[in-house]
């Protein structure tokens, strides 16, 4: 376990009691938002069984453990970074609060993530020596996504393309690696199923943009919930969620894909339970059980797919 310090004396902190320690470092990761990581190797490792009719478990695991680690890695950089630039105060709602309430030392939590990339990046060069060295390169891409979201001098997470981006790289990217890991190509089925992954993955992004939209505004960033304004926000978000099922519907009825995949449409109910949650609603914590249900919708329609997939 790291040795935390407070932040205001520089001295040892006393060890949290009942596990409390191991809660805040698992607060730490947003454990929320974990599904835009796992959800899509199970989809892609799905696809090359589905495929191949065998998978390597080894790279199996390599991945799915690599995903969570980069993701946690974002968190943790983006809890950082929030704390450097005055958007996280003990009053904030929805971050892990190491840093303002828990009196980690900022410094030790930027290490966190450079020790998670670290681990991320020696499971990629497994992969990679089992697979492809192309691998490596995509990986690399991945981590930098995943530092530049929330650091560097331009946060991508301050821009209205993060939604996009984060969708992008955990989606489809995602998606085909674990795929290709196993199989050593890439075929068209898979980039369009990972198509409503990514959007649902972005959907999480803007419930979070959504939910901090005054806070953001007022310290100068330019998020694509600010530009389109709340209602019309929430209105986006409906259409995310629309559009990715519509696009199942689209595949089976263009027989790309069995009938087996519209499974996912059981995931329904949890989608419209976050968009009611979003309405009518302008304080943060009010928020809060909305944006839980956004997530909880990418990962049920990610599960379901997954069962589509098998069982086709």
């Amino acid at each position: 376990m790291f040795k935390t310090f407070r932040k205001d004396k520089g001295l040892p902190k006393a060890p949290l009691k009942g596990g409390g320690e191991v809660q805040v470092w698992w607060r730490l990761m947003r454990p929320h938002t974990l599904t835009a990581s796992f959800i899509p190797v199970l989809i892609g490792t799905s696809l090359a069984l589905s495929e191949a009719g065998r998978i390597d478990l080894s790279l199996f695991i390599a991945m799915f453990t690599a995903c969570v680690l980069i993701q946690g890695a974002t968190n943790v950089f983006n809890e950082y970074y929030d704390f450097k630039r005055g958007l996280d105060t003990k009053e904030s709602v929805g971050i892990g609060g190491t840093i303002v309430r828990d009196g980690i030392h900022e410094k030790v939590v930027f290490y966190t993530g450079l020790i998670l990339l670290a681990i991320a990046v020696l499971l990629g060069l497994f992969i990679s020596f089992k697979s492809s060295w192309l691998v490596a390169l995509v990986g690399l891409a991945c981590i930098l996504m995943g530092y530049l979201y929330s650091g560097g001098p331009f946060p991508i997470s301050a821009t209205p393309y993060g939604e996009f981006l984060a969708g992008f790289f955990m989606g489809p990217v995602i998606i085909s690696i674990s795929f290709f890991i196993q199989t050593g190509m890439v075929q068209h089925k898979t980039i369009l199923l990972s198509i409503p992954t990514g959007i649902l993955i972005g959907a999480i992004l803007m419930s979070n943009n959504i939910r901090d939209l005054e806070g953001d505004k007022k310290h100068g960033r330019r998020t694509l919930a600010i530009v389109l304004g709340r209602d019309r926000a929430v209105k986006f978000l409906s259409g995310m969620f629309i559009f990715s099922y519509a696009w199942i519907v689209f595949l089976v009825m263009s027989m790309m894909v069995s009938p087996w995949l519209l499974i996912v449409f059981a995931s329904v109910p949890k989608a419209v339970e976050a968009i009611r949650g979003f309405r009518g609603k302008t304080l943060p914590v009010e928020m809060m059980p909305a944006m839980k249900s956004v997530a909880q919708t990418n990962t049920l329609f990610g599960l379901f797919l997954v069962v589509g997939i098998l069982c086709s």
